[in-house]
């Protein structure tokens, strides 16, 4: 481990229901419904939808692009954590399968994945009473 752990201890909040309209970009649209919404800290908790074409990042650095006309999302998780302003940033991963079979797994990447047709996702809100740091965690 690199640093001190970080427990948060906190409660559910509100459960958001959401459409993202076509052409708009999954992640930025999750975070404009949540910078609307007042939501900094949450988790993706159900989605359906798909996209025009998907670009996906892997651990090595490399992207996947996944060409439409429909890139149908398998399945998506995530989480909003606020940025150093406050500003809900969503880091989304998933596994989707292109109109040819390809199947693909990896993170989203900001401003590349246009949703096709409608996206409807459920976000759950996170609201933090402390955090904690542990030091000497995993050791």
């Amino acid at each position: 481990m690199s640093g001190p752990a970080k427990i948060e201890h906190g409660r559910t909040g509100r459960i958001l229901y959401a459409r993202i309209r076509p052409n708009e970009d999954l992640v930025s649209a999750v975070e404009k419904i949540c910078l609307r919404e007042g939501l900094t800290r949450g988790f993706l908790r159900g989605s359906l939808g798909s996209l025009t074409d998907a670009t996906l990042a892997q651990s090595s650095g490399r992207q996947d692009f996944l060409e439409g006309p429909a890139v149908e999302v398998v399945s998506l998780s995530g989480e909003v954590r606020p940025d150093t302003a406050g500003n809900p940033v969503a880091n989304l991963s998933g596994v989707v399968l292109d109109p040819g079979g390809r199947v693909s797994a990896g993170r989203f990447v900001r401003g590349q994945n246009p949703v096709c047709v409608t996206f409807e996702l459920t976000l759950e809100e996170w609201l933090v009473d402390e955090e904690h740091t542990l030091s000497g965690a995993g050791k």
